[in-house]
């Protein structure tokens, strides 16, 4: 799929992962709608970046875990573009728990990341594929985790609703099949801000991984576009982590 022209919704789209797939999508022509829920000055940077750039971007506020605002994000975009046709389903959250600290983990917890990172990504989907059957054929990207693959993360909560973004984007593929493509990209260590206070942790886990360095947001937001616009796979799941998980 040539990405020239293509409307694209990009959630979590102001900073890190998210900004760098809005700026890669631009980069091939897209036409970018930056979704945020409280990072509004980072999406407007995002979007004034790419108009700059000489791209069509603008910015979109929603809460991803809330249904009726995801369906109204989506109406918007779909009356002023005429439809979707890409999704990179990036928004997530997480809290830093120690793994083995059972007791320290809250109803709160559980409710607030899958609300987001699981509900949030079928809202999402759901809504987008509706959009998309006008097109008659699109594409969404899920950002999964190696800590759903692996069971270790920043919290026991976390990783599990990440295994179930990669049980998601399977059942999505044989739902939307075959006019709507939906695969999984992996990440592993990204130099993000999450990774904020933790630098040190970075430094030393770099030398260690086979590829020796931690990847970039580019980097994912390369392998995004890569799989967007490959149209003989669907329901994939795909690890982009430095050979980390060796």
């Amino acid at each position: 799929m040539d990405l020239k022209h293509k409307i694209a919704l990009v959630t979590g789209g102001g900073t890190g992962i998210g900004q760098a797939a809005a700026y890669a999508l631009a980069e091939r022509g897209a036409t970018v709608i930056v979704n945020y829920s409280r990072s509004a000055a980072e999406a407007e940077h995002t979007v004034n970046h790419i108009t700059e750039c000489g791209g069509t971007a603008m910015s979109i506020q929603a809460d991803v875990s809330v249904d009726v605002q995801v369906r109204a994000m989506v109406s918007r975009i779909t009356e002023r573009f005429g439809g979707l046709d890409l999704l990179v389903n990036n928004a997530s959250i997480t809290r830093h728990i120690p793994l083995e600290d059972l007791d320290a983990v809250t109803d709160e917890d559980w409710d607030e990341l899958y609300d987001v990172n699981v509900k949030g990504m079928f809202y999402c989907a759901r809504a987008a594929a509706a959009s998309m059957k006008r097109a008659q054929q699109g594409a969404i990207v899920n950002l999964g985790s190696i800590a759903g693959q692996t069971g270790r993360g920043s919290s026991l909560p976390y990783a599990v609703s990440k295994a179930a973004v990669h049980g998601l984007t399977k059942s999505l593929a044989l739902a939307l099949a075959p006019k709507i493509r939906v695969n999984c990209i992996v990440p592993g260590a990204v130099a993000t801000r999450w990774w904020a206070g933790r630098e040190e942790q970075m430094k030393r886990l770099a030398p260690n991984l086979p590829l020796q360095h931690i990847s970039t947001p580019e980097d994912i937001a390369s392998m995004i576009c890569a799989v967007l616009e490959q149209e003989a796979i669907t329901g994939q799941i795909i690890t982009v982590d430095s050979g980390q998980t060796l």
